[in-house]
């Protein structure tokens, strides 16, 4: 079979930094193409040259065996290259029958035929076999909802070599088997699927092939079924990653963070939870339930309907931040980019944006800042390329180790971490977890919300089962099995 995209000798480098080194790549119709490797190793570096944002440096790409000269993205999008990127790009505001014609919308003389619209909608979502209602607003969808709305008008558009970056993050078991059952409906018509994953099961469950990428060169490509999850990480870091359950002090009697009869109104209804000092109590649920929610009202961001929350036993109201982070309570969001970062400011001043003596100071005090900063990068284990970057320009892994070591490093007495390893590669997430586990073995009460049953058999001492917005269970994480953990994730139903 001829690959519809072939790919030789690319290179690429910012800066005078090599991000891809002679890159090789086949991609063919019909087939799901997994692209692995760690955060930095030029999965998106690659993909951006496929779609037109970046110019390859050198090298060749053939599209249909026609070689491509300064591809541009209006020119990959005539070519049928369509990118489906991690952070949706659709207009929440809009109904999904917009969204899906965007750019396209018939019209009769000035006038926007919306019967028509909604007859295309509907065509172009059954064809792939989605059920969707088109006049909802795309705001009111699932997450994975959105990835399927926003496939579904890639393919619409023409898009036949299709690249989804992260597809099913901070998606439950059961939305992420219906975005997976979606891109397989894709091969089978014929659509070539770049897949890029950090979830390595997923990755060995969905992939026909793999190419994995370390430090900007391809050091493996091969059937899927030619590679078990240990090889394919060795083949991603260049040597064993393990990630254990560590050995922590047993936590102390006093109780570090309370919550109790906590209610929005919404997704939260009647949550309660004591933590000890030292100890991690895990909250597991699908995206977008009780524990998505946590984050805003304990960081004090939204006022809840009722509850009580208690820091070391002190009261602390709600809606209000500076009471939380008085209080000794820091929360860690789960949208790094968006809530946790200043993308434009460089790693050290993100770094320090949380110190109180950082914020009396003046920022461009650059010799300063780099002197209180780089003990904190050397713990937390930041790397950069060179020099002090803008935060936005580190892999994803970096820029979530910045983001902790900035609560992290204020010493609190209780902790609520959102999702604290979504979207890092695999050695990052371990490092990561090392990171929890050396703040609980300080004495800090660690709440953390997870949608990865894994995570919480690694990290948790105990964890609490969400579903519909209320605790259906509770176990001691030495108690239950990861598999059991889903299981009652997933069909639990409220007591």
């Amino acid at each position: 079979m001829t690959p519809v995209v072939r790919v030789r000798a690319v290179t690429k480098s910012f800066g005078g930094a090599a991000a891809l080194k002679g890159v090789d790549l086949d991609l063919y119709p019909g087939e799901i193409h997994a692209l692995m490797g760690m955060n930095g190793a030029g999965k998106s570096t690659l993909v951006q040259i496929l779609s037109g944002v970046h110019q390859a440096d050198g090298g060749t790409i053939e599209v249909d065996g026609q070689a491509q000269h300064g591809l541009t993205v209006r020119r990959a999008r005539r070519l049928g290259i369509a990118s489906v990127p991690q952070r949706r790009e659709l207009a929440m505001g809009l109904t999904v029958a917009e969204n899906v014609l965007l750019g396209d919308l018939p019209t009769r003389g000035r006038t926007v035929h919306w019967k028509t619209v909604r007859e295309e909608a509907r065509r172009a979502l059954s064809s792939l076999g989605i059920d969707i209602d088109v006049e909802r607003t795309a705001g009111s969808l699932t997450v994975a909802e959105q990835t399927i709305v926003e496939v579904a008008r890639e393919v619409r558009r023409g898009g036949r070599i299709l690249i989804l970056d992260e597809p099913t993050a901070c998606l439950s078991a059961r939305d992420a088997n219906r975005v997976r059952a979606l891109v397989r409906t894709l091969r089978d018509e014929g659509v070539a699927v770049v897949y890029i994953s950090h979830y390595i099961d997923e990755v060995m469950a969905v992939a026909d092939r793999l190419t994995v990428l370390r430090d900007g060169t391809v050091v493996r490509t091969a059937p899927a079924a030619d590679l078990d999850p240990a090889a394919l990480v060795r083949a991603m870091t260049g040597r064993d990653v393990v990630s254990r359950r560590a050995e922590r002090p047993t936590p102390k009697d006093e109780i570090g963070l309370s919550v109790r009869g906590l209610c929005d109104g919404r997704a939260v209804r009647d949550f309660s939870v004591e933590v000890r000092k030292g100890e991690i109590v895990a909250v597991l649920g699908p995206a977008g339930d009780a524990q998505s929610r946590l984050f805003d009202l304990l960081s004090g961001r939204r006022r809840p309907e009722s509850g009580e929350l208690r820091v070391d036993g002190t009261p602390v109201p709600f809606g209000r931040i500076p009471a939380s982070l008085a209080g000794g309570l820091r929360c860690v969001t789960g949208d790094r980019r968006t809530l946790g970062l200043i993308p434009g400011l460089s790693v050290d001043e993100n770094l320090m944006l949380a110190g109180d003596r950082f914020t009396r100071r003046r920022l461009h005090r650059a010799r300063d800042l780099a002197r209180r900063a780089a003990p904190l990068r050397h713990t937390y284990g930041v790397v950069s390329l060179a020099g002090n970057p803008p935060v936005g320009a580190l892999s994803g892994g970096n820029q979530q180790k910045v983001l902790l070591a900035k609560w992290l490093q204020t010493e609190p007495v209780a902790c609520f971490l959102e999702d604290p390893t979504n979207g890092v590669d695999i050695a990052a997430m371990a490092d990561i977890h090392a990171l929890v586990d050396d703040l609980a073995a300080r004495g800090t009460a660690v709440l953390l919300a997870s949608s990865s049953a894994e995570e919480v058999v690694r990290l948790a001492d105990r964890v609490l089962v969400v579903s519909a917005g209320r605790t259906v269970a509770e176990h001691a994480v030495t108690d239950i099995t990861r598999d059991e953990l889903v299981a009652t994730a997933l069909g639990g139903q409220p007591q």
